[in-house]
């Protein structure tokens, strides 16, 4: 009897073996859960005038003869051309008016310019802006967010009698189920110096209760006197343009800040993303990123590193330095070479991916994106931003489109010549009817629906000409998912795939359409003019060649 125990209990160790042996591998970009999510980036005061009565018309007017009042101050160009510097309407009530809009087009987030005040007037130091006068800051205001003179309050022309913004974010998430971006800025305030008479509130800093905690008083940074107190938390050196340069190694610094972002992070925030990144040191990002996650464990953070170079934007990513993830400025470069031009080579793409080299600690969890508020808008056709959007919502990387680009609003345009326009009620109330509009919300509520395409390992297949092929691959034990992608930016045609195949019953995502795949036999699919096909298999691959490819990629995945 004890002998046969002992062959019993030997049976299920081998069985036990032999299950592991054959137990199905797991693939999967990232465990990150906001990589599941899609982003929608407004700039508030430019997207849609929800509240007039927040508009505050006549600000500015009673100081300095009226010169440097902040609503509608127009950069006009030629042809009736205009641009504008000046605050326009836009609030959180416009956002809430329209959040259904931006839900059914399949975004799950809302991220917006940051939300706390800015100064009262425009700025009179500087170079004075012009329509197509390039980042000159004369004659600007602050309706753009980024010139805070008060961290801790947000700014009168945003929130409305009845919505503050802790209301605003609630309302997002329980009636919409929009998760919240906050903006944080950490490297500057408003500016600072160079106005030929003071301004009220340029290059001040005030805390929660109002009180004066940093004063610049229009003094070159040179010439701040580190031994005063108003001046302390600020740098001696030059810094961007004129903007109040604050001190990243003083504690009473550090302190305002993090006291600031923790002050909304309690209202609900679901994300973070940090403005101009790279102009704090390493060390200052590892300190936030590190309190910030104390309180709240799984924040998502991602910052504007402006730079084309992968290796120097990665740093940013690495857990040493704070962790955080990075908008993909090298990605929007290759995708507005490749999108804006009809000739282009879908294989030019290829090299931002990373998808193996191990420069990013996950290339997965990166921003993707091809228009933002500091460039020129992709300057392509409808159906450029239509491939873009398709090439967007498919590979690596969480999505973010920026308000308009869903209407081709402002196309090509920079900063001061349009790219940040008024939107405007009328144009989303039309917006359905366009052509990229609808082309998004098939492919942004696609993605939403699939989470090979969310956090799927990337296997790229076939890149030449106008098409490409490639694998989303999801494989854990609560999943077996994997999306076969088929792009086509040109006009219709045939393609062909004759490796890399896993036999199976293959649905098509868009449609009913089921396909049968033998390994080993190639398959041809028919695919529209600047269309998407996306075909799923939801079990286990079966097929040793991409299992060893994808084993690779998983390996290769983060960095080591």
């Amino acid at each position: 009897m004890l002998s046969k125990h002992f062959s019993v209990a030997a049976t299920l160790v081998v069985l036990a073996s032999c299950q592991s042996e054959i137990s199905t591998p797991t693939f999967i970009g990232t465990e990150e859960p906001f990589a599941s999510e899609a982003v929608y980036f407004a700039l508030t005061d430019r997207f849609v005038d929800g509240d007039p009565s927040n508009n505050y018309l006549d600000q500015g007017k009673a100081e300095s003869d009226g010169h440097w009042y902040t609503f509608d101050r127009p950069l006009v160009g030629p042809d009736g051309q205009t641009a504008n510097v000046g605050y326009m309407g836009g609030d959180f009530q416009g956002v809430l008016n329209n959040a259904q809009y931006i839900a059914d087009m399949g975004f799950t987030a809302v991220w917006l310019t940051p939300i706390w005040d800015n100064p009262n007037q425009a700025f009179s130091g500087g170079e004075t802006i012009t329509y197509a006068g390039g980042y000159n800051d004369g004659g600007k205001t602050g309706y753009h967010g980024y010139w805070a003179i008060n961290f801790y309050k947000a700014d009168e022309h945003l929130v409305s009698e009845t919505l503050n913004f802790g209301n605003f974010s609630a309302a997002l998430k329980q009636d919409y189920n929009l998760k919240f971006v906050l903006d944080i800025v950490g490297n500057h305030g408003s500016p600072a110096y160079s106005m030929p008479t003071l301004q009220s509130d340029f290059g001040k800093l005030y805390d929660a209760e109002g009180n004066l905690v940093a004063d610049h008083q229009n003094i070159n940074p040179e010439q701040l006197d580190p031994a005063n107190p108003l001046h302390k938390l600020y740098n001696t050196h030059i810094g961007l343009a004129q903007l109040s340069d604050i001190n990243e190694n003083d504690p009473g610094a550090y302190d305002y800040l993090i006291g600031a972002y923790r002050y909304w992070l309690a209202q609900g925030v679901d994300a973070i993303r940090i403005d101009t990144i790279k102009e704090m040191p390493h060390h200052f990002w590892q300190r936030v990123s590190r309190d910030i996650r104390s309180d709240y464990p799984s924040m998502f953070m991602f910052g504007e590193s402006f730079s084309f170079d992968a290796e120097f934007i990665a740093e940013h990513t690495y857990p040493e330095n704070g962790g955080v993830s990075v908008l993909d400025f090298p990605g929007r470069a290759a995708m507005t070479s490749v999108f804006e031009n009809d000739d282009s080579n879908y294989a030019d793409i290829l090299g931002y991916l990373h998808l193996d080299s191990g420069v990013y600690q996950n290339p997965y969890e990166l921003m993707t994106f091809y228009d933002n508020h500091d460039m020129s808008r992709m300057n392509a056709s409808d159906f450029g931003f239509i491939n873009a959007n398709n090439w967007l919502f498919t590979s690596r990387g969480i999505p973010v489109i920026y308000y308009g680009s869903e209407v081709n609003f402002m196309t090509g345009k920079p900063e001061h010549e349009g790219n940040r326009n008024y939107f405007g009620q009328a144009r989303i109330d039309t917006a359905t009817e366009h052509p990229i509009q609808q082309q998004l919300t098939r492919i942004a509520n696609l993605r939403k629906q699939t989470p090979a395409l969310q956090r799927g390992l990337q296997l790229n297949i076939d890149f030449a000409g106008n098409t490409a092929v490639f694998y989303r691959v999801l494989q854990t034990e609560e999943i077996s998912q994997t999306a076969l992608v088929v792009l086509n930016k040109g006009d219709a045609a045939t393609v062909a795939i004759d490796k890399l195949l896993n036999s199976g019953n293959w649905q098509n995502a868009l449609d009913d359409q089921q396909l049968a795949i033998t390994q080993g036999t190639p398959v041809e699919l028919s695919i529209d003019a600047n269309d998407v096909q996306v075909w799923l298999l939801n079990e286990p691959l079966s097929n040793p060649e991409i299992i060893q490819q994808l084993e690779h990629l998983q390996a290769s995945a983060t960095r080591s």
